[in-house]
């Protein structure tokens, strides 16, 4: 299914299809009333008197050809709710063979800035659907003309939904890739067309890692056929020299485990294990189509986790990028070397304002915290402050989980510098952050997200119909716009 909008000033009461008009939560309809022919006002006023008022959306059947939709607006919605607004009215017309709808947006009564924009941000999230391997296509269209002169969104902001949505749409299609598909090669082939939308794109394979001492990721993909790859992706927008915003992301393209092998009845998930590093290149994306005016670089590690007569053994000790040495307790602590060698470089090479991880990290977060919050961990008070207020904006909700020195210590190493499990028991979410706070060596302001119950939803939510849900892209570019713009 596809969506396609267009603005027209025009008004017509008498066409065909669908026609959608806003009233207030009383469902008051008097500012509807020269928008709709006589007949059709009064058939929807007698239906009102014996309807359920309780619902945001009422759907009233004129005839087979045509019907009208009734949205109340509340007063004071938040912009997550508008945006939740307008995923409900997709999913309640999504269904109807009905697949032409004219907005009146002049009967919209409002003092929400930019509320019809934040409506059909939220439709067309909702949207979002991956059926690339189904053999049978769908070939249904819903076009949306949105009418009138009032409340049109503006063209800068159409442009800004426009290419959030595309961040974040690209996001869940890697995602939702199986493992065959996007392996490491094939995904470090498709970070190159990034070019194309203005993105500094460069590749270090195996042959480079190796080269600069980046053994801690390199062993994590030591067991596949596969190559191993860390991508840096820049953009510069800012008129100045100015320190860029870093995200680094996880890229476990498919994880098995490694000799630590997983349950079986686990793994078949495990195609998402790349989530983190899709929503920093999802984020890479939006901020060059909205031409975004800040510097960031995105880093993502991609490996492959799988058991070989080569791959990586539990008792291993490898050097990492920073020069500390790992021992390697667990194959399936994987996640963490990876990030190990992406954060230092991260830190070394760009010297950023701050950096952001994200990661589907540990089991254990989604224990603490279920599908609601990422678990958000920092050295810094102001960073996090910012990123809790632009999740609870967009509704992409963290919550901070402590760092302690006693934390720490539960991975420290008998044989090397510091372990990549801890073995004493519990807190498996917060010692695996602090075990990535050990490679930040010069105190940059740092974050980490652990996104694991947040990557991919089974059951569905507000703006995504189940799936790969893109978690962090909307949230990372609010937190952008709001403090470095």
């Amino acid at each position: 299914m596809s969506i396609k909008i267009s603005y027209s000033s025009k008004k017509n009461k008498n066409i065909s299809g669908g026609i959608v008009l806003f009233v207030n939560e009383k469902f008051n309809t008097n500012n509807i009333k020269k928008y709709i022919a006589d007949s059709d006002y009064n058939y929807i006023n007698e239906i009102l008197k014996t309807n359920d008022l309780k619902k945001d959306i009422l759907v009233f059947e004129i005839n087979s050809k045509k019907k009208i939709v009734l949205i109340s607006v509340k007063n004071k919605l938040k912009i997550s709710e508008i945006e939740n607004l307008g995923a409900k009215f997709y999913e309640r017309i999504s269904q109807e063979k009905i697949c032409e709808y004219l907005i009146t947006s002049d009967t919209l009564v409002t003092n929400q800035e930019n509320f019809l924009g934040h409506f059909l941000h939220g439709f067309k999230l909702r949207s979002y659907e991956f059926k690339k391997y189904k053999t049978k296509k769908e070939k249904k269209i819903i076009s949306i003309i949105v009418s009138g002169n009032k409340n049109k969104p503006s063209d800068k902001s159409q442009l800004k939904f426009k290419a959030i949505e595309e961040g974040t749409f690209y996001a869940r299609d890697l995602v939702s890739e199986p493992g065959n598909v996007l392996h490491p090669d094939e995904y470090a082939k498709r970070l190159k067309f990034l070019k194309e939308d203005g993105l500094k794109v460069n590749i270090y394979d195996n042959k480079k890692l190796k080269k600069i001492g980046m053994h801690a990721l390199l062993g994590v993909g030591q067991g596949s056929v596969r190559g191993s790859y860390l991508v840096t992706i820049e953009w510069n927008g800012a008129k100045n020299n100015s320190k860029p915003l870093a995200f680094v992301g996880k890229g476990v393209c498919f994880d098995t485990g490694g000799y630590s092998l997983k349950p079986a009845k686990f793994m078949e998930d495990m195609t998402y294990d790349m989530a983190g590093s899709a929503t920093v290149v999802g984020l890479m994306k939006s901020l060059a189509l909205r031409k975004a005016k800040v510097n960031a670089v995105g880093v993502v590690g991609l490996v492959e986790n799988m058991v070989s007569g080569n791959a990586q053994r539990p008792g291993d000790i490898v050097k990492s990028y920073s020069g500390k040495t790992i021992e390697i307790l667990n194959t399936d602590a994987e996640g963490r070397l990876v990030l190990a060698d992406a954060l230092t470089y991260t830190e070394k090479k760009f010297k950023p304002k701050f950096i952001i991880d994200l990661a589907t990290l540990t089991g254990a977060i989604i224990v603490c915290l279920g599908s609601e919050y990422a678990g958000l961990f920092s050295n810094d008070d102001g960073l996090s402050e910012k990123i809790f207020n632009a999740g609870e904006h967009v509704e992409e909700k963290v919550w901070r989980m402590p760092l302690h020195k006693n934390y720490d210590k539960l991975m420290n190493s008998k044989n090397a510098d510091v372990q990549n499990i801890n073995y004493v028991g519990g807190a498996g979410s917060t010692t695996a952050a602090q075990f990535l706070q050990r490679f930040i060596l010069n105190k940059t302001p740092w974050a980490h997200l652990d996104i694991a119950g947040m990557a991919f939803s089974k059951y569905g939510g507000a703006l995504n119909s189940g799936g790969a849900t893109g978690f962090g892209v909307r949230l990372l570019n609010q937190l952008i716009e709001e403090n470095y713009e």
